[in-house]
């Protein structure tokens, strides 16, 4: 069975965020077409569905580092601030951003809470386990797929073509001369 460490990353965010959308637990707050998603970001995102692509890299980032946390997830989404002409400083994303989509994902029943262990955070469930894989087999069932439909000239690598000056005496041979 093919899981989220057989596809690419980029990729399966993407899919991942599709599949969200279609969701009715996982909408994006009224204050999220303004809103910035750190102090080290001059403006809000450009793409309109942002949300949905954060949730899903959430979900993703919990599935893999699990049980995590709301810090430990703001570090993660962190970056450089640019400070003029002073030196460059680290600081941690929005954690209301990541609170929100947390609370729509274990509105869902992709994530749960654990405060049993030893570390406390954020669990996936095995309904969220469920979900990435499939979108995971997904993917690698098209890859699949577009590989056969391939034509096989792509797939043969070409032999160079030999540049002798025999061969370069013949083309000019056989190219017509004009009068002018």
């Amino acid at each position: 069975m093919t899981t989220i460490y057989d596809t690419d990353p980029s990729l399966l965010i993407e899919k991942t965020a599709e599949e969200l959308k279609k969701l009715d637990s996982i909408k994006a707050p009224v204050w999220a077409a303004f809103a910035k998603t750190g102090t080290h970001k001059e403006r809000p995102p450009v793409k309109n569905d942002w949300w949905y692509t954060r949730a899903a890299s959430i979900l993703r980032q919990i599935y893999r580092f699990g049980p995590i946390g709301i810090s430990k997830l703001r570090t993660m989404y962190g970056g450089k601030k640019n400070r003029g002409y002073k030196p460059e400083h680290f600081f941690k994303g929005s954690g209301s951003i990541i609170r929100k989509a947390l609370q729509q994902l274990e509105k869902e029943g992709f994530v749960k809470q654990d405060l049993k262990s030893i570390h406390k955070g954020r669990l996936i469930t095995s309904k969220g386990k469920k979900f990435l894989d499939g979108i995971a087999s997904n993917i690698s069932i098209v890859k699949v797929e577009r590989a056969k439909e391939a034509p096989k000239e792509e797939i043969i690598k070409k032999e160079p073509k030999a540049e002798h000056k025999e061969d370069k005496k013949e083309l000019k041979e056989e190219a017509p001369k004009s009068d002018a």
